[in-house]
């Protein structure tokens, strides 16, 4: 009966890890030099109001037609409530980034599609921020 409640709990406390955590795998050259292609990073599940400028994220990628989650990873220029920098990213209408929006950018201007492109980011499409490389 105590190995059934221990594998319970170890089955429990994996997927609570998994529903919390995520490693993705670093693709293209968007954010060079801070992230290279095939770097991995370990990101922890974060609510909007919890994310700051600066941070990097990882979002999902909705350009893709293939069935599976793709996911970008960019760096915070607005939240919720900040300017909308327009200098920056001059598509964006609004005086203020409008609540459950984001304006994400590529380190690497170049070669990243981010907010220049897109505008604003909802919320909905926000995994969480990279605490660190792993590896």
């Amino acid at each position: 009966m105590a190995l059934v409640g221990l594998a319970l709990a170890g089955a429990l406390a994996m997927w609570w890890v998994r529903r919390r955590y995520l490693v993705v795998t670093v693709r293209g050259e968007s954010m060079l030099p801070a992230y290279r292609p095939g770097e991995r990073v370990l990101v922890r599940r974060t609510p909007i109001d919890e994310v700051g400028a600066g941070q990097v994220v990882v979002l999902r990628d909705i350009a893709h037609d293939r069935p599976g989650t793709y996911w970008i990873i960019k760096r915070v220029a607005a939240v919720p409530g900040d300017p909308a920098p327009r200098a920056t990213v001059p598509a964006l209408q609004d005086d203020r980034v409008p609540a459950g929006c984001l304006v994400v950018l590529g380190d690497n201007p170049a070669r990243s599609h981010d907010s220049r492109h897109t505008g604003y980011l909802t919320a909905d499409r926000l995994f969480g921020v990279v605490l660190r490389k792993i590896g």
